[in-house]
């Protein structure tokens, strides 16, 4: 069935009443029986994810999405090798002038639906993402040699007696950053942030390097990361892991007590990590002041801690990041659902990266910033955030002015970020927090890639990129290179090349996002199918023409609740510039950041949809 079909079956309109916003709650045959004229759409010609379902007569695959809904007739010998109840990649192959379905072939076979691996590689192939590496790439890694002479040595600054270590997530493998930390004798602090040196191994234009451009970067689904380079790259050779001589590419700060930047120096270096730490007991060591390298973590939080509050003052914006995390078993089924938050530890790190990013955007993009340039600007990769919509954020603005929040929409980029992050703090432990962040994020443009500077609006800098993280972003193994051309005083790269490459690492990276994010619905919808017929309370995240996105308390999974389901019935009417769905006859109001009780009703695996239906013994 066809979304606009759904559509128009859930919200029982007429014609008339579609044209202005009119719904229903009744389910009136009469309207539900109307039909508006079949919108005749060209056939898909990119591959599709379908199930193979299979009868006497034929056999056909069913497909649910917004390029295609509905049958595709497969031929006995374009199965390849299917069985009935597969999930399958399919590809449009013959659309017969008065045919009932067109014809395909099954290119890939993902295998028995609702199977974990099967759904992931189901949810990478629906946005065109890949979910195994060439072996034959694998095999050319295989035999990259990851011995470093004494003569590469010499050319680099060896930083391996300094004291150095990696701070990342408890389950990573790719460590592709490290700090080293040293008190100098007038009591300053040299800290360098070594970024793992991928461009040594990775030439520009070889098999591997096309694979990697062709990804864009590293892929995370809620069970598993699917990385832009081999594994043996990413995890062994690059990885900056403990007790090995590693190459990188550094930035080397001279920082005051103040955290003030003194001096700083862009080298490729050897270091050798001391330690790897997990957030967790970096944090240990912060709140604590125990254990190995102790004094080292404090003395550096100290240092991120005043990077932070001058960021700040100088107009960042201050989101508290939350991440939806899942405890997984054996056979990839949710068992928990938990909110991971970001403690000192990240903070720590986040603020060196995001120092080391710009300093080394500036160090191109500022005139006169680099001695060898031919040009005093030349083409390079920034990472860069345009200003926020200003009519979103006048809707925003006149929104949350109920809950007493007075966000002034101004031209001048410091008064606006700083009412908006004065707004973000007096709503922290208020219940309308996240429909505040949530809000203000939504009327927040992409932050993207491109060879126009225009600063980054929600890190308050005029120059930023990505340098950090090779190992999973091909933008930064470009930024190496521009960097290693321009400090070798090398001629300029050209432009709009360059701007191409930007826009197809943005496309990639867009596609990654809603690939995470629909492994995370899928997994939302999994967990709760052992939970229907409960009863829950939950928020209003959303307000569509069709029904209203509600987050539930307890778990954090969203889920649907159409506006037949709403109580008592009656014609609601949209109004998405009060977020609000109103019953005409009633005058009931739904709006975005209500309190509702919800049951749930249905977990649709297929769909990656969750529906509730409201709390009848609440109303």
């Amino acid at each position: 069935m066809s979304r606009e079909r759904r559509n128009r079956k859930d919200r029982g309109k007429t014609q008339d009443s579609r044209k202005k916003g009119r719904n229903s709650g009744r389910n009136t045959s009469d309207r539900n029986n109307r039909r508006s004229p079949v919108e005749v759409r060209p056939m898909p010609t990119e591959p599709l994810i379908g199930i193979l379902q299979r009868s006497l007569r034929r056999q056909v695959v069913v497909v649910e999405s917004k390029q295609y809904d509905g049958m595709i007739f497969i031929p006995e010998n374009s199965l390849n090798g299917a069985v009935a109840g597969d999930k399958v990649v399919v590809k449009i192959t013959d659309f017969k002038k008065g045919a009932r379905m067109p014809w395909g072939e099954i290119i890939e076979v993902l295998g028995p639906i609702g199977d974990n691996e099967t759904e992931m590689h189901a949810i990478l192939s629906e946005y065109g993402l890949p979910y195994h590496y060439p072996k034959n790439l694998e095999e050319e890694a295989d035999k990259l040699d990851a011995f470093i002479s004494e003569r590469e040595i010499k050319k680099r600054l060896d930083y391996r007696q300094k004291t150095t270590f990696t701070i990342d997530p408890e389950d990573a493998k790719d460590f592709d950053d490290a700090l080293s930390l040293e008190k100098t004798q007038d009591n300053c602090f040299e800290v360098g942030v070594h970024i793992a040196d991928v461009t040594h191994y990775v030439t520009i234009g070889s098999d591997i390097d096309k694979e990697a451009y062709r990804r864009g970067t590293s892929v995370y689904l809620v069970d598993r990361t699917i990385p832009m380079l081999p594994e043996k790259l990413s995890n062994e050779i690059c990885s900056l892991r403990p007790d090995e001589d590693k190459l990188c590419y550094s930035v080397i700060f001279l920082l005051d007590a103040n955290a003030k930047v003194l001096k700083h120096t862009i080298k490729h270096t050897v270091i050798q990590s001391n330690r790897r730490f997990t957030y967790e007991e970096a944090q240990k060591r912060i709140d604590t002041g125990e254990g190995d390298y102790a004094d080292e973590l404090q003395t550096l939080n100290m240092l991120a801690q005043k990077l932070r509050a001058e960021r700040q003052k100088n107009g960042a914006i201050d989101f508290d990041k939350e991440e939806m995390r899942f405890h997984i078993d054996s056979e990839g089924k949710p068992t928990d659902v938990y909110i991971k938050h970001s403690g000192e530890a990240n903070w720590l790190i986040e603020e060196f990266m995001l120092l080391a990013n710009r300093t080394v955007a500036e160090t191109i993009g500022k005139r006169g910033a680099l001695k060898t340039l031919t040009e005093e600007k030349p083409p390079f990769v920034y990472r860069v955030h345009d200003v926020p919509d200003p009519d979103k954020m006048l809707s925003t603005s006149k929104f949350i002015s109920q809950f007493g929040y007075n966000l002034k929409v101004a031209k001048r980029r410091s008064v606006m970020n700083k009412s908006i992050n004065n707004v973000l703090e007096m709503s922290k432990e208020k219940p309308e927090r996240n429909i505040v962040e949530l809000l203000i994020l939504r009327s927040m443009a992409k932050a993207v890639y491109s060879t126009d500077n225009i600063g980054h609006y929600g890190l308050g800098f005029t120059y930023y990129t990505h340098f950090t993280s090779p190992i999973r972003r091909y933008p930064d193994m470009m930024v190496h290179r521009l960097l290693d051309r321009y400090l070798e005083g090398k001629r300029n790269t050209e432009k709009t090349a360059l701007q191409e490459r930007c826009d197809h690492c943005s496309e990639r990276e867009q596609l990654a996002a809603n690939a995470e994010r629909a492994s995370v619905k899928y997994k939302q919808v999994e967990f709760m199918q052992e939970r229907l017929g409960q009863v829950f309370t939950g928020i209003v995240t959303g307000v569509t023409e069709w029904g209203l996105f509600v987050e539930l308390d307890d778990n954090h999974c969203e889920g649907m609740l159409a506006i037949r389901n709403l109580l008592p019935q009656d014609y609601y009417v949209y109004s998405e510039e009060e977020y609000m769905i109103k019953g005409e006859r009633t005058n009931t109001r739904y709006r975005l950041g209500d309190k509702l009780r919800v049951k749930v009703a249905k977990a649709d695996l297929a769909r990656k949809q969750l529906d509730f239906v409201l709390d009848e013994t609440d109303n």
